[in-house]
């Protein structure tokens, strides 16, 4: 159990404060006691300057984890990798493989950069696999592959394996990070493909304890009215704390989400910060 975790927000779609800047991407500093980790890394355009904004030394990070596969949470990790020489690699083996989004018709190359690929398979020793879960950092977990067992949550697009657009794209490699705190369990989203609900019961089942907070992306941008309402219900009987939505989770779902839970919605932009403390 992590007694004082810290999660800040390096990279999202929004910036509300001077010097820093928003893009299409999502990223998180996680710091729990003695420990840094590197949470995707967006798509590459704003990680350092806000890093050095936030005065926050990307070089520190003893581990850099990869929700999946898609450019604006993986565009940043050359860099990253670059500046850090020592950490280790946590990623699902299917985010490495070719990915397109057939959306307007058109296939549109959406996965991990071809000469970052290149770069990770001249580093193997610095890969840890994740198709189950695995410890991070102490007491901080990847989900690895997560269940998929509600019938109203789908991948949230239309996402392909080729660029002809035939073979949909399942997102295996889709993960979320968790910890458990003494209030209970804090779950840090990457885009939630595999369905905001499922992560949150995978993560109940795995750890038998309560959701205190869910932040980040949770692919609800093309969700329908069904899916939104029964996201809400099921969030509704988890009774979570803390809900703070980013990036793919789109500005109308994000907005039924406000109004459902007022007092629990929190702001998720660049430079926010949450400390989860013993009480």
């Amino acid at each position: 159990m992590i007694h004082d975790l810290r999660v800040t927000v390096l990279v999202e779609n929004t910036a509300r404060r001077a010097g820093l800047l928003g893009e299409h991407g999502l990223a998180f500093w996680i710091e729990t006691g003695a420990s840094r980790v590197l949470f995707d890394t967006g798509q590459g355009l704003t990680l350092r300057g806000n890093a050095a904004r936030l005065q926050i030394d990307l070089a520190a990070a003893d581990a850099i984890a990869l929700s999946h596969g898609h450019y604006d949470h993986t565009g940043g990790l050359m860099q990253s990798l670059e500046v850090n020489r020592h950490a280790q690699l946590f990623l699902h083996p299917q985010a490495m493989v070719s990915r397109y989004s057939g959306r307007s018709g058109q296939a549109r190359e959406i996965g991990l950069a071809i000469e970052t690929q290149q770069a990770l398979r001249q580093q193997p020793q610095r890969i840890i696999w994740t198709t189950q879960p695995t410890e991070i950092a102490p007491g901080l977990f990847a989900t690895g592959e997560i269940p998929r067992h509600t019938d109203f949550e789908d991948t949230g697009g239309d996402f392909f394996l080729d660029a002809a657009c035939c073979d949909r794209d399942p997102i295996l490699d889709d993960q979320a990070l968790y910890a458990d705190t003494d209030d209970g369990v804090v779950v840090v989203l990457g885009c939630a493909h595999a369905g905001m609900v499922n992560t949150l019961d995978y993560v109940r089942t795995l750890t038998q304890r309560p959701i205190r907070a869910v932040v980040g992306g949770a692919h609800l941008v093309n969700a329908s009215q069904h899916r939104l309402t029964r996201t809400i219900d099921s969030l509704r009987e988890m009774k979570i704390q803390m809900i703070a939505p980013a990036h793919c989770t789109g500005p109308r779902a994000t907005a039924a989400l406000w109004t459902a839970f007022p007092d629990q919605i929190a702001d998720c932009s660049v430079g926010t910060q949450w400390v989860f403390e013993a009480r």
